[in-house]
């Protein structure tokens, strides 16, 4: 009889354990601050130049490189968003479990939501900069804007991580990292060359400097140097050079009006620095003119 109690208590303590366990890995996550329709809302994917495609949303821009050592995927947009990720990679002809390599442009749950997901099913590697490997390994809990509340998006810890002037290597490609800071402390962007049959191109996918209405100039306990954080930012957007440039956002660079569902490869729709140096000048004069506000 004092077996059999003892037996029993290992039992109830287990089950105990494991369902504390579930509880923890299935934590209800919080509603996202922000949506927007054209987040989820599907849009075809296609070849943008050479091995880089284009495989998000209407708006939520996700980046393929295929390489002959797998493939890297840049930005998962929502959670929600991941079967239709899967399927546009598919449908260009690759295989979803190539991918070997996960980037983002920042930590917010609109670009990483679904990297928990993609990161379990393919095994692939997260990498992010240090700035922001906090924020993704509480579920944005920490994000100097929106944290505080809990998570919005699955947590992921990376498996490595990124600082300014990095290199990305993966099958013959070499993704340069280059810190932009202020959206979110560890804001990225990506420069790296592609090549068709035909020529190369240079590629910038830049984490433009936008400023959440929420974002305090003045600087929080969290972010003090935020303003300062942004200056650099622009500065550095400012002097870049590159054939072709996108970034995390299709209303961004532009998207819609330069390609329209059904159209050919053609690279040279993307080559736009004057729309890019259009855009930097437009954010830097919002970015002043809140500055003189704060």
């Amino acid at each position: 009889m004092p077996m059999f109690k003892k037996q029993r208590q290992i039992i109830v303590l287990l089950s105990n354990m494991f369902f504390a366990g579930f509880s923890l890995t299935a934590q209800k996550l919080i509603p996202p601050p922000i949506t927007n329709e054209n987040w989820s809302k599907p849009y075809e994917a296609f070849r943008i130049a050479g091995n880089l495609y284009y495989v998000g949303t209407y708006d939520l821009a996700c980046y393929l490189i295929t390489t002959s050592g797998g493939h890297i995927l840049i930005n998962t947009g929502l959670a929600s968003s991941v079967p239709m990720i899967r399927s546009h990679i598919e449908a260009l002809g690759f295989r979803f479990s190539d991918i070997k390599i996960l980037l983002a442009t920042h930590a917010h749950f609109d670009h990483v939501g679904g990297m928990a997901e993609i990161k379990k099913t393919t095994g692939a590697k997260m990498m992010i900069n240090e700035k922001d490997a906090p924020v993704l390994a509480d579920g944005g809990n920490s994000d100097y804007v929106f944290g505080g509340r809990g998570s919005t998006f699955e947590p992921v810890k990376a498996d490595r991580l990124l600082h300014e002037q990095d290199t990305v290597r993966l099958g013959g490609m070499q993704i340069i990292v280059l810190h932009h800071p202020g959206h979110t402390k560890g804001a990225c962007s990506f420069l790296f060359d592609v090549k068709d049959e035909h020529r190369s191109y240079r590629v910038l996918i830049a984490n433009m400097p936008t400023i959440l209405d929420q974002t305090k100039l003045s600087g929080t306990p969290d972010y003090p140097d935020v303003a300062n954080d942004y200056a650099y930012t622009f500065d550095a957007l400012k002097k870049l050079r590159f054939d072709i440039w996108l970034s995390s956002h299709a209303s961004q660079f532009g998207l819609h009006g330069k390609r329209k569902p059904g159209d050919g490869y053609h690279p040279g729709a993307f080559i736009d620095q004057k729309g890019y140096d259009a855009m930097i000048d437009d954010l830097h004069r919002e970015y002043l003119k809140r500055l003189s506000d704060k």
